[in-house]
């Protein structure tokens, strides 16, 4: 009873107290300070993702380093996102596979070689080949030397091996060939022509990602739960959230009963933070980005097993087969045989492309 006498009395006082200053501020004329608004509070989620993780506009030329050049951009970043898109990765094999399915094997250039090579040059927009040459000067065979590897001296005809950062090796002076795609701001090294596709590539990957986690995560985290029910004990919420975080994972989207006699239909309530499964546009996402893929590489839909969505289709498949062979495939054909005119003699050669005749 003391205690609860001197927790009243000293609230008196103190509310004594603080009259005395009111009253003594009001005979000084001295205006009262008004309460301070709240101020706003500003916040974002997640971290600023880079507009380009290739830098496309930085580089002004290739870095001399002091023993080779370095690529104007990163062969690595390249090598991702060569399967980060299905579409992107599936136009790439399919010239791979047009290219050596026309190619004619030599003593000097195997098949299988000769497949790595265009992939090089196709991904990268260079592809080398070593030519090692025997005691009498002839050559043994032409090898494959990694484009992701591989490095341009300051002397012609001077390249290195680089497989890491403490590992190199330095060619023999002209035994290799470099077959580079053309550049606007420096030619030491090629770069691929899909370059302006990249975006639209990353944008189908995060696109797919996206929509995975999203089922895999089960309860999406797009809600708040609000429980304000006082029938509801604190061991009634730890087993409700319990119930929660189980749902979430593999077997999914499961059903929660609440059983709660004498509850207010208010005392329990689902703030929904984002309707995300309604917004994303998933499928309108990835037909664009689909569409940007497919015209950088200037591959025709129905050539990569795309399934139409309006009753005409594609057209005549054969006859986009052969348009793209006379646009595309010919001249990587004849860019390809430049190696010849390198080596002195005819290694890379190609057979007449026909198509099937129709049943």
């Amino acid at each position: 009873m003391s205690k609860r006498r001197a927790r009243h009395g000293s609230a008196s006082i103190t509310s004594s107290s603080a009259a005395r200053v009111l009253s003594a501020a009001a005979e000084s004329g001295a205006p009262a300070e008004p309460a301070s608004p709240a101020a706003p509070v500003a916040f974002t989620f997640g971290d600023p993702e880079p507009v380009s993780r290739l830098r496309l506009m930085d580089y002004v030329e290739a870095m001399f380093n002091g023993r080779w050049y370095e690529p104007p951009l990163p062969l690595d970043g390249m090598a991702r996102a060569f399967r980060a898109a299905p579409h992107h990765s599936s136009s790439i094999y399919l010239k791979r596979n047009l290219l050596v399915s026309l190619f004619q094997p030599h003593p000097l250039l195997s098949r299988s070689t000769f497949a790595a090579w265009v992939l090089d040059f196709l991904i990268f927009g260079n592809a080398y080949l070593e030519a090692p040459r025997s005691m009498m000067g002839s050559v043994l065979e032409l090898r494959r030397s990694l484009a992701l590897y591989t490095r341009r001296g300051k002397e012609e005809g001077q390249f290195f091996f680089v497989p890491s950062y403490q590992q190199e090796h330095e060619f023999a002076r002209g035994s290799v060939f470099q077959l580079q795609e053309d550049d606007l701001a420096q030619e030491v090294y090629g770069l691929p022509e899909y370059l302006s596709a990249l975006h639209a590539t990353w944008l189908n990957e995060a696109a797919t990602v996206f929509r995975r986690r999203y089922y895999e995560n089960g309860s999406h985290a797009g809600f708040i739960l609000y429980l304000t029910d006082t029938q509801l004990s604190s061991t009634d919420a730890d087993a409700l959230k319990e119930a929660l975080k189980k749902s979430k994972g593999p077997g999914n989207f499961r059903n929660l009963c609440l059983y709660a006699p004498g509850g207010k239909p208010e005392g329990l309530k689902l703030i929904p933070v984002s309707e995300v499964a309604a917004k994303d546009d998933f499928l309108s996402i990835k037909n664009a980005s689909r569409d940007d893929v497919l015209a950088a590489h200037r591959v025709p839909p129905g050539l990569l097993g795309i399934i139409p969505n309006n009753t005409g289709g594609f057209g005549n498949a054969g006859e986009a087969a052969q348009i793209f062979f006379q646009n595309e495939i010919a001249p990587l054909q004849q860019r390809l045989m430049a190696v010849n005119d390198w080596l002195g003699q005819e290694v890379v050669r190609f057979a007449p492309y026909e198509l099937p005749a129709a049943a």
